[in-house]
């Protein structure tokens, strides 16, 4: 009974994360390998009853600040992801309107480089967790021409379920 609900949850998995739940280089900024905000494949499963829309929010959850010693850095925000899609493919990020169908209306917001779409995490110390945070919405957002970091609190009050990962860098 407990593997049937484990099945049936609103799950998000990325095939690029490998056993040891470790972000391989080429999706960073960081290194030989590195292919410069690439942005990785995501893939989510059992999106709950009702959902109008979807929002991705990926967070570097161990980024220092000086103002706040651990505070989330926003890496990467996509809005008004349709119900319909089963993920986002590898280096999709920049690419909405190329990709076309149903990604078309995806809107990729700023991060906090303050510049939109993916960046892959330049480090100054390894062990960083990220965590990819999937939000299904009973509504589609209207957010005009600007998606920003703040996506968390536009989405206060809709959300209806939430699926995430979490790997290390």
């Amino acid at each position: 009974m407990a593997s049937e609900q484990a099945q049936d949850q609103f799950r998000l998995v990325s095939s690029s994360i490998n056993h040891e739940g470790k972000l391989p280089r080429k999706y960073t900024d960081e290194g030989q390998g590195a292919k410069k905000n690439l942005s990785p494949p995501l893939e989510w499963y059992n999106v709950p009853d009702g959902t109008q829309s979807m929002a991705l929010v990926v967070e570097d959850i161990d980024a220092p600040d000086p103002s706040d010693p651990i505070k989330p850095w926003t890496c990467w925000v996509v809005a008004n992801i349709p119900p319909t899609l089963k993920g986002l493919p590898e280096g999709f990020s920049g690419k909405e309107e190329e990709v076309g169908g149903d990604y078309a209306c995806l809107k990729e917001g700023h991060n906090d480089y303050k510049v939109p779409g993916w960046r892959g995490p330049k480090l100054p110390s390894h062990g960083h967790r990220f965590q990819f945070r999937l939000f299904a919405l009973d509504e589609q957002l209207k957010l005009g021409n600007k998606v920003t970091e703040k996506l968390l609190e536009d989405i206060e009050g809709h959300v209806i379920g939430e699926a995430q990962v979490i790997t290390m860098f």
